[in-house]
């Protein structure tokens, strides 16, 4: 008998994809805020988590404020990472980053939205592809 707690949800994966999901994420994330690192970002948040939703990077890149979404592929199978920031995840970008400005009192810093691609190629080598201004806070 199997009981309800080991039962798996119908609309998440099971737990070692969501781990391998997370552990590609995460090298993603790192990938991202290495590239931007190296060319004169200062990384301020990593893994920012609001009431409704996250943002991968918080970055300040002059008097710039860079709020980052990292999408991370090891193939194309499910299509090339820059396709992946659906309308919905824009919008709860774009909330997080409200929450973020309120809470920190930044709401007189100019702000951009930025998208890092990372793709993962044979023998472990990263790709990164870096989108500035990808999408617009008023979208």
């Amino acid at each position: 008998m199997t009981k309800s707690s080991d039962a798996v949800s119908p609309s998440r994966p099971p737990a070692d994809r969501r781990d391998v999901r997370r552990r590609l994420g995460n090298r993603g994330e790192e990938a991202a805020a290495r590239y931007l690192a190296g060319r004169g970002f200062r990384i301020l948040e990593r893994g920012y988590r609001a009431r409704c939703g996250e943002i991968d990077l918080i970055a300040r890149e002059g008097e710039d404020l860079v709020f980052v979404e990292v999408k991370t592929r090891h193939s194309l199978r499910c299509g090339d990472p820059l396709e992946a920031v659906t309308e919905t995840k824009r919008r709860r970008i774009l909330r997080a980053a409200s929450l973020y400005l309120q809470s920190t009192g930044s709401w007189d810093s100019p702000c951009r939205f930025d998208l890092v691609a990372v793709r993962l190629g044979p023998g472990g080598a990263e790709e990164v592809e870096h989108v500035r201004a990808a999408f617009q806070g008023d979208s």
